[in-house]
């Protein structure tokens, strides 16, 4: 902020932001009906509605966002003449006055569609119509409960529907009024009796019959007709009750607050049948698809363990005696191949290294030999002249014992009476030993 001669001067974000805190002061801006002429709407990628509203002097920027949006059964269009709902707001980094919508509908409806808006956005504020609450619906519920009136086509379109789709499911009727001055305490009464009779069987043991899913039904009809489905009592039955509820009331047009409140909202009381339950036909072909997939897995589980087993008796195979003494005749038939073949060429190789041995000592054999056969003549006659023979020759004798062919060297070792034997030159003499000739 600067001063220039007194003034106080504002950067843009101050005013901006005063402006804003000035807006939202103002409590007839936080909840405020505004009728207008719808101008050029614009849906943005993410499903915000922006228009302006317009009559012959002003106009007024709006934002409605998609969430909003999407609860309600009525969409701008360019020329149409409506109410809004909502808060005005200053959007600062536009410098822009909006109104936030939350709520639309024609212009001219009366005093129940202000009353509608008026109780939605109370009841809403309170989280009742937060989608978080809302629960899911079982697949296959065995009991279903249906809240309307007996006397009416909804309750035979719902059974027909049930009984088409999914004969399994047993249906139990909680009859009440569904239009009238008494409408809302008797559909609040109907939740009642519900919640003590499921309170009664889960007492009991049998909470396994108990219905899981309850509809509440009813045909379409006018805005009066239709508003004992936006009484406050019974939103807050529908939020409290302890079963998934499914809302099937009127036609898809037709929009109440126990829609919002419901777990689930179906355009029509048939259509509310056919979400509770699944539809036998598809249920059946589900089962054949599931058996085929079944099957399909058995057979390649089949088939793979098949191959294992395989796998196991060929490696048992591998390990049998028979198995193992085929192999090592089969290596030791190999071995002796081997061994065959290593020989034969080792024989060859050396026949061969032979006769290349032979070629080179073939011119000097004959000398060799005549050498050597010299040697061994002048060898054998040196043996001769140094041999027994040629002693003998010279009149020498070889004196043996007779009995044990010792040679005697000393006559001490042939007693008197000892054979001798005798061996000269030319033959052999035997003798006997009368005595020594130390002892004559």
């Amino acid at each position: 902020m600067a001063t220039l001669e007194g003034l106080r001067i504002l950067g843009v974000s101050e005013a901006t932001k005063a402006i804003s805190s000035a807006v939202r002061a103002d409590e007839l801006l936080r909840d405020i009906w505004i009728e207008g002429e719808i101008g050029r709407v614009t849906i943005s990628t993410a499903g915000h509605a922006y228009f302006a509203l317009r009559d012959e002097k002003s106009q007024l920027q709006c934002v409605w966002f998609r969430d909003e949006r999407a609860r309600s059964a009525f969409q701008p269009q360019t020329g149409l003449r409506v109410v809004a709902h909502g808060r005005v707001d200053f959007y600062e980094p536009q410098g822009a006055l909006q109104l936030y919508v939350d709520a639309l509908q024609p212009s001219g409806v009366g005093d129940l569609a202000i009353r509608f808006e008026q109780l939605k956005a109370r009841l809403s504020a309170e989280g009742l119509f937060d989608t978080a609450r809302k629960r899911p619906l079982p697949s296959r519920p065995p009991v279903i409960a249906v809240i309307t009136s007996p006397t009416g086509v909804v309750w035979r379109d719902v059974c027909n529907v049930l009984r088409r789709r999914w004969p399994l499911a047993g249906v139990v009727l909680v009859a009440c009024q569904v239009q009238g001055e008494g409408a809302p305490q008797s559909i609040v009464s109907a939740f009642l009796r519900l919640e003590r009779h499921v309170a009664a069987l889960t007492e009991a043991g049998q909470g396994g019959g108990a219905p899981v899913v309850t509809i509440l039904a009813r045909g379409g009809g006018s805005l009066e007709d239709l508003w004992s489905f936006n009484d406050e009592r019974v939103v807050r039955a529908i939020v409290a009750h302890p079963l998934p509820v499914v809302s099937g009331v009127g036609h898809e047009v037709d929009v109440t607050l126990a829609d919002f409140a419901a777990d689930v909202r179906a355009p029509t009381p048939s259509a509310a049948a056919e979400l509770v339950v699944p539809d036998r036909a598809d249920f059946a072909a589900s089962l054949k698809r599931g058996a085929e997939r079944m099957h399909n897995a058995a057979a390649r589980g089949l088939a793979e363990a098949g191959r294992a087993v395989g796998e196991e008796r060929r490696a048992l195979d591998r390990l049998h005696p028979a198995a193992t003494l085929a192999a090592a005749r089969e290596r030791a038939g190999g071995l002796l191949d081997r061994a065959t073949r290593g020989l034969v060429a080792h024989l060859a190789d050396a026949r061969r290294r032979q006769e290349r041995l032979a070629d080179r000592l073939a011119p000097i054999v004959p000398a060799r030999l005549a050498l050597a056969h010299a040697q061994l003549a002048a060898a054998g006659a040196a043996l001769g002249a140094l041999g027994p023979s040629a002693t003998l020759e010279r009149g020498y004798a070889i004196v043996r014992r007779a009995d044990d062919g010792a040679i005697v060297r000393d006559p001490a070792e042939a007693q008197p009476g000892t054979g001798l034997q005798i061996r000269v030159a030319r033959g052999e003499l035997e003798a006997e030993v009368k005595r020594r000739a130390r002892d004559a």
